[in-house]
């Protein structure tokens, strides 16, 4: 992403917070969805193996209608974990908790320049983060996306990283089908029921449209804005700062794998200082699959 586009994206956010009307009814129903432990075959997914095992099961093609939420479970539906009921009809940009810690989140949509150097200081350290590719990231790199299953969640980052405001109902749910398909495809796991949107760009509609599919939002508490780069006026010194600022109780911290182009991946250069900083303030790393639920046990994240 270069800088104007992220400057699309930060005027489109201030336009859907601006935005009058929610559609508060059917967040509602999907929050009582969520509660009653109800997912779709393609997004009732859980969470990864820990070390990436295990064959799932096929997704939906793109352009399958999704199947219509009920209450009751239906034949061929499979229940799997799921996130708690809080999480479902709005986007989640802290995780509700009481303790310290703080979430690792990567989003990987253009090379896989940074992979090799988050994965391994992730090993070193023994610690989880979750991954958010996008389906054609997938595609181009499909040993990256292994890699990354091996020991962490993918959660689903759509297919081509397209402005969601842009998009009626059916494009944005054929982007989350098709994302789901490539990342299995790639790597051999089953994707977490969580989802991200591209820039950000969030709105009521769009929210409810991911939820209609199963997929709660994750979003998150800042961006170290690492992704810009040199170029873009950021340093590791800026990138650190960024995600020391934004520590608190359930923090979401965004980085990206991917370089502007330049080769240059800051978030991997930051992320030792990043992960020092937080321990140093007396925070954890957690990890989101930590926080799914069984279908039928109590919804509230662990606090």
């Amino acid at each position: 992403m270069d800088r104007a586009r992220a400057d699309r994206a930060r005027a489109d956010r201030a336009k859907a917070d601006r935005a009058e009307g929610t559609d508060t009814r059917r967040r509602a129903a999907l929050a009582v969805l969520g509660a009653a432990g109800v997912t779709t075959v393609l997004a009732a997914t859980g969470a990864a193996p820990a070390h990436g095992a295990g064959a799932a099961a096929p997704a939906h093609g793109a352009g399958t209608a999704a199947p219509v939420p009920d209450a009751a479970p239906r034949a061929g539906r499979r229940a799997g974990p799921r996130p708690p009921a809080a999480w479902f009809g709005a986007e989640l940009r802290r995780i509700p908790t009481t303790r310290k810690v703080v979430a690792l989140t990567f989003n990987a949509a253009w090379d896989e320049s940074g992979v090799d150097v988050v994965l391994a200081e992730l090993r070193r350290r023994k610690l989880p983060a979750t991954f958010f590719p996008t389906g054609s990231f997938a595609r181009a790199h499909p040993a990256a996306v292994r890699a990354m299953a091996a020991a962490h969640g993918l959660g689903n980052h759509s297919y081509s990283h397209p402005y969601f405001d842009d998009l009626d109902t059916s494009e944005r749910q054929d982007e989350v089908r098709r994302a789901d398909a490539a990342i299995r495809e790639a790597s051999g796991a089953e994707p977490l029921p969580f989802f991200r949107f591209p820039y950000s760009q969030t709105t009521d509609e769009s929210v409810a449209d991911v939820n209609d599919l199963g997929y709660a939002v994750v979003e998150f508490t800042t961006d170290t804005n690492g992704y810009l780069g040199p170029e873009g006026g950021m340093t590791v010194d800026r990138v650190v700062r960024r995600a020391v600022d934004a520590l608190a109780p359930g923090a979401v911290l965004q980085m990206h794998v991917g370089s502007t182009g330049d080769g240059v991946v800051l978030d991997a250069l930051a992320l030792p200082r990043i992960i020092d900083a937080a321990q140093a303030a007396g925070y954890g790393i957690t990890d989101l699959r930590g926080f799914l639920t069984d279908a039928g046990e109590a919804d509230d994240a662990p606090d």
